[in-house]
């Protein structure tokens, strides 16, 4: 008997300390969509400024995967350095109807090709409140998982 407790008290260890690495590591799309806005002003004109919320804040610094569409910016691709967006091209932030929250730039450690096909993305999530010239959500140190 005193083995089989052992043996439940592992299992239970193992599912328990599993499912914090899943919930590291899964698709992150949902939780970053919890974001609202204030409104700052500098020099140039109102800004809005994200406010992101407790479940955002507590994925600052982890591990994330993220899939999407790869954007083309600045009329190229720039293979260690891509912006994702959760929405098709058509729809995505900078061409369609999704929010800021809908993309992010993402910093990959190796070089990728561009596709039109979905991809996965998996690095640290980085929030940025603080530069306009960069997106809200950044992946630094990432790798394509597909």
């Amino acid at each position: 008997m005193k083995n089989f407790k052992l043996v439940l008290l592992v299992i239970g260890f193992i599912i328990i300390s599993q499912s914090g690495v899943l919930a590291q590591t899964q698709n992150v799309w949902k939780s970053l969509s919890e974001v609202s806005y204030k409104i700052s002003e500098d020099q140039f004109g109102e800004l809005y400024v994200p406010v992101f919320s407790a479940n955002i804040t507590k994925l600052e610094g982890k591990v994330v995967e993220a899939d999407g569409y790869i954007i083309p910016f600045e009329g190229m691709f720039k293979p260690e350095h891509i912006i994702l967006s959760s929405l098709p091209l058509a729809e995505c932030f900078f061409c369609g109807s999704g929010g800021p929250e809908t993309v992010m730039e993402v910093m990959l450690s190796s070089p990728i090709k561009y596709t039109s096909n979905r991809v996965k993305v998996r690095g640290k999530l980085t929030l940025n409140s603080k530069d306009p010239e960069k997106l809200m959500y950044i992946l630094k140190d990432a790798t394509l998982v597909n």
